[in-house]
């Protein structure tokens, strides 16, 4: 009952996250005014408003004015849902379940601002930072120091690696938001995740990236959002860090 508890609260979760991901970009409140419809603005009532089963009922389509209703919806409601149960499963009734699917469900919203629009709101990931900070005080895989390092590690490292880029190549490589978003993965992860997360994210970016510029018949000029990356890099680390690095350690024993 635990487990399905934690798959409907992360679907009620992910249902927030898409108010905050059509609406923090254009500067407006995420409270007020309540859920309408993207195209017509009317009201949504609250039985249309239930996390992936109205998706489902209504077919995709406002009730109001019978427009398609984008697939973020559903796709964002049921990976949190899908996230939360993970979560669940590995960390149990704990504080650490708390606050790392409120992490990831904050890395969500990052993710798919970034691919939308290629900007990652500082009002996310700088508040980010602080929360993870404190929050390892009471996580029991890392500690305050750990996460301090992994801040100092994740900010720093790909601040080095942008200011390098730009005064090689006169342009801009990368962009602050992905600086922020790594130092607050930091935070919340430690400085080993850190590494793990700049290493998974690099290969599955360069995969991804070479696959659409192929596609596209684009250059290495074509501009590819990296905090989706470094979001799927965090997430392997949280979930996986641990058996990658005794796998490392036993190849190289």
């Amino acid at each position: 009952m635990l487990e399905v508890f934690s798959v409907i609260f992360g679907a009620l979760i992910g249902s927030f996250l898409n108010v905050c991901i059509c609406r923090l970009p254009e500067g407006e409140s995420i409270v007020f005014p309540g859920s309408r419809c993207p195209q017509c603005h009317h009201p949504i009532p609250f039985y249309d408003n239930i996390p992936i089963l109205s998706y489902l009922w209504l077919h995709g389509r406002c009730r109001n004015c019978h427009h398609p209703i984008s697939l973020q919806y559903l796709i964002v409601e049921g990976t949190t849902a899908l996230i939360s149960l993970v979560s669940f499963m590995t960390f149990g009734p704990s504080w650490s379940y708390l606050i790392y699917f409120s992490f990831m469900a904050a890395l969500t919203v990052m993710t798919v601002i970034d691919l939308y629009h290629q900007i990652i709101p500082d009002v996310i990931s700088l508040p980010g930072i602080g929360a993870g900070l404190l929050a390892s005080l009471v996580l029991p895989k890392i500690t305050f120091v750990n996460s301090l390092l992994g801040v100092l590690l994740g900010g720093g490292s790909l601040f080095l690696v942008a200011t390098l880029y730009q005064w090689l190549f006169k342009r801009e490589g990368m962009g602050g938001g992905d600086v922020k978003l790594l130092a607050m993965i930091g935070a919340f992860l430690g400085w080993k995740a850190v590494i793990l997360t700049i290493l998974f994210s690099s290969l599955i970016g360069s995969l991804v990236g070479i696959s659409i510029m192929l596609i596209k018949g684009k250059d290495f000029k074509y501009a590819i959002p990296y905090g989706p990356f470094l979001s799927i890099g965090a997430a392997l680390s949280l979930f996986y860090g641990e058996e990658v690095i005794r796998w490392y350690l036993y190849l190289n024993r």
